[in-house]
């Protein structure tokens, strides 16, 4: 297989291996990646099993053979679950990440531009006068 669905494909096999599918209930990885068993999966394993088919489907994907397949490295998932930003499991920018800020309704009103340039405008023409 190609490198560039190597991570993912590790990751998703260690989820596997770690999920209660497996690990309690003895069935094969390949028995819980199917129908009937693959919904009671972990959501990690679910977000990285599609993950992981977008990657295969990416490799044959006509749109993308002259940039080639953006793959997820497992490093930087892990990471931004560890520090609580959002990610998108399957190459571009994070969907979530640091865009909503909480307020409290009391936050006071940003100048407007507009107000910005004639302060300015009234400086410089103060120090011209001035001089």
């Amino acid at each position: 297989m190609p490198s560039s669905c190597k991570e993912i494909r590790a990751a998703l096999a260690q989820c596997l291996q770690e999920s209660e599918c497996v690990m309690v209930q003895r069935h094969t990885a390949a028995e819980c990646l199917r129908s009937p068993l693959a919904e009671t999966l972990p959501t990690k394993c679910q977000q990285l099993k599609k993950g992981f088919g977008e990657c295969r489907r990416g490799m044959i994907d006509m749109r993308k053979r002259f940039r080639g397949n953006q793959p997820i490295t497992f490093k930087s998932l892990e990471s931004s679950e560890q520090s609580g930003e959002g990610y998108q499991l399957y190459a571009g920018k994070s969907a979530f990440a640091g865009g909503v800020r909480k307020t409290d309704g009391n936050e006071p009103e940003p100048p407007d531009w507009r107000e910005l340039e004639n302060e300015k405008y009234r400086k410089e023409q103060e120090e011209a006068q001035k001089r």
